[in-house]
């Protein structure tokens, strides 16, 4: 087969979300029965004709379609008038509205879902209701485009992300009074910026963007920001109750390597158990597949419902009745309406009408069982059970900020537990991909792994990161090895994701400065020549300990944008630890506000972490040589 024309980033990027989708090994190729459930999930519904075509063309040479030769056929057919006729039928029948405009890049036009649209508005009005920030826009009217037009001043995506990531964003930072263009971009800015830092994949959206309100980039955004909001107690070491969930015969480390929406799905199974029911089986298929078919018919949420539902048996928490005579109802989209008063007696009711329950839209049926879990999960941790709670230690500073930089970069798959969900090596090697070092895929063995030889095939790819690490990317790695990363050495891996995070930084710095090489004294250099130039103090280096009051963080900050830094709400005097916090909330924000991708902490500079400092004052660089 040709090799593929060049396709759009925007393009590619859906092309590889529909790919993913089905492609449920993750070995990268996609069999030719599972073609038609490709072509609907890249909203290329096709007749079966059309299909068998496809199918007897592209399999003449293999029995397997890799993504390049996907993308190749999907370009050429997204320009046919097939294409777009049952792309139109598809966008009517699932309730996907097409976008005004089209990808200038791909010619590729847009849809997105106005259930989901409806969802997020109901669930932003019902979040942000008493918030005095946002009363010039909410309540959104969910039967319009309000939506696309209230976070164009970017006040609500800022309250949106310290939703989900509590203190993310300094509200001081926060431009809300006299709007004017040049603030409304720094809001918007800020957003996009702090949305990376929390694990966001902020690709192809701008400022912008998000200005104009383009449908599907917005609402790809807010759904990222919602869920990790809805996710970030669903895991262990934030929720010990969870090991109720632990099956016969597992450790509490088979517990923790399940993802978020794992762990969701086998909660419902508790539940359904509890009460009698059939439980959900293919946990080993697609997560979405599940919650798309498993609650449309409503009675496994009125069995949900009702295992959850306080019954007053705890001191201080009233029974909260239901009634359940809405399982008797024959017809389906009643059955799921009744079901949906019932979840309102929990004050739960958010993201699914009776129709998404009925047509099992897995995104927002998803939402609304995690919102089910964080304010009912009752659970109780088993008794007389022999097991080690110290074991589970929640997630460092350093290891979030890790984990948020590479979900941030699109790793595929989205990493949830750090050490677990690396043990492969398959994410390393998207990271050498970023730091421009080649990877041989052939070389990398790829999910599903065979049961004889599982682990093997997993310490074969961490001895081919570490060797990539040290042959190609030149980086430190004397004493790791392969069976470091494969068994989650702490110290040994996250020395090498460091190395990959700097290298990342200082890539994009040798790129603003036409390949020069850059070191950490390059930068300390470029920060204390800019320092000097705007009449500031400067800096011996990354470990000084000025650094720890944010000063010199906010003074560069104010040489780049001059007057941008409001020093009456600094501390400058004296500062107390308290101070040097606030300082620093008030830094990292102000670095993102004026266009720096910052993923360093507060705490990174209060306590003057040498590697952490670094990337901030690097990121800093990166936006003054962009204005320079």
């Amino acid at each position: 087969m040709a090799a593929p024309t060049p396709v759009g980033p925007e393009e590619l990027e859906e092309l590889r979300e529909a790919f993913n989708k089905i492609d449920v090994n993750g070995n990268g190729y996609i069999c030719k029965d599972e073609l038609t459930e490709l072509f609907r999930a890249s909203n290329l519904a096709l007749p079966g004709y059309r299909v068998r075509e496809l199918v007897e063309e592209l399999t003449k040479t293999s029995d397997q379609l890799s993504f390049d030769e996907f993308t190749q056929v999907v370009h050429g057919l997204r320009s046919s008038d097939v294409a777009k006729t049952f792309r139109k039928a598809i966008n009517k029948k699932e309730g996907l509205c097409s976008v005004a405009g089209r990808s200038e890049q791909s010619g590729t036009q847009h849809s997105y879902s106005e259930e989901e649209k409806v969802a997020f508005v109901n669930w932003i009005n019902k979040s942000l209701e008493n918030d005095p920030d946002c009363k010039h826009v909410l309540p959104m009217d969910p039967g319009t485009d309000d939506l696309f037009t209230a976070v164009g001043d970017g006040i609500v995506l800022c309250k949106m992300i310290n939703l989900s990531v509590p203190d993310t964003i300094d509200e001081r930072t926060i431009n809300k009074k006299k709007l004017t263009p040049f603030t409304i971009q720094e809001n918007l800015n800020l957003a996009l910026n702090s949305a990376s830092a929390i694990g966001c994949h902020v690709v192809n959206i701008g400022a912008e963007d998000l200005k104009e309100g383009r449908q599907h980039l917005v609402l790809g955004l807010l759904w990222q920001v919602i869920k990790i909001g809805l996710f970030a107690d669903i895991e262990l070491s934030k929720n010990d109750a969870l090991v109720a969930l632990l099956r016969d015969g597992e450790s509490l480390e088979d517990l923790m390597k399940l993802s978020p929406e794992e762990l969701l799905l086998r909660w419902v199974n508790y539940h359904l158990e509890e009460a009698g029911c059939k439980k959900i089986n293919n946990f080993s298929s697609d997560i979405k597949v599940t919650f798309q078919t498993v609650f449309q018919d409503s009675k496994a949420y009125y069995s949900l419902l009702e295992q959850i539902a306080p019954k007053g048996d705890e001191e201080g928490i009233p029974p909260i009745p239901l009634d359940m005579s809405g399982l008797r109802e024959k017809e389906d989209v009643k059955r799921a309406e009744c079901m949906l008063e019932q979840a309102d007696r929990l004050g739960c009711r958010q993201f699914v009408t009776a129709t998404d329950v009925v047509r099992g839209n897995p995104k927002l049926n998803l939402a609304f069982v995690a919102n089910l879990f964080n304010k009912y999960p009752a659970l109780k941790k088993p008794e007389n059970q022999d097991l080690d709670l110290s074991a589970i230690e929640g997630e460092t500073r350093e290891e979030r900020t890790f984990r948020n930089w590479m979900n941030s970069l699109g790793v595929n798959p989205r990493v949830n537990h750090l050490y677990m969900d690396i043990d492969d090596a398959l994410v390393i090697f998207q990271l050498y991909e970023k730091i421009k070092v080649p990877v041989d895929w052939d070389r990398v063995n790829k999910p599903p792994y065979p049961k004889l030889g599982y682990n093997m095939k997993k310490l074969e790819n961490c001895n081919y990161a570490v060797e990539l690490g040290k042959k190609e990317a030149k980086f430190s790695l004397v004493g790791i090895a392969g069976q470091d990363l494969n068994e989650g050495n702490r110290t040994l891996t996250l020395a090498l994701l460091w190395q990959l995070m700097r290298r990342y930084t200082l890539n994009i710095l040798e790129e603003l400065g036409d390949g020069q090489k850059v070191n950490d004294d390059t930068i300390v250099s470029w920060v204390n020549d800019t320092l000097s130039k705007a009449g500031k103090d400067t800096i011996s280096s990354f470990k000084d300990k000025s650094i720890s009051s944010s000063m010199p963080v906010l003074d560069l900050i104010d040489a780049i944008q001059p007057g941008s830094i409001r020093y009456d709400l600094v501390k400058t005097e004296e500062p107390t630890e308290e101070d040097k916090l606030q300082n620093a909330k008030y830094a990292v924000s102000m670095a993102r506000k004026i266009g720096a991708r910052v993923y360093a902490l507060p705490e990174d500079l209060v306590e003057v972490k040498p590697k952490m400092v670094m990337t901030v004052f690097a990121c800093l660089m990166a936006r003054g040589l962009r204005v320079s």
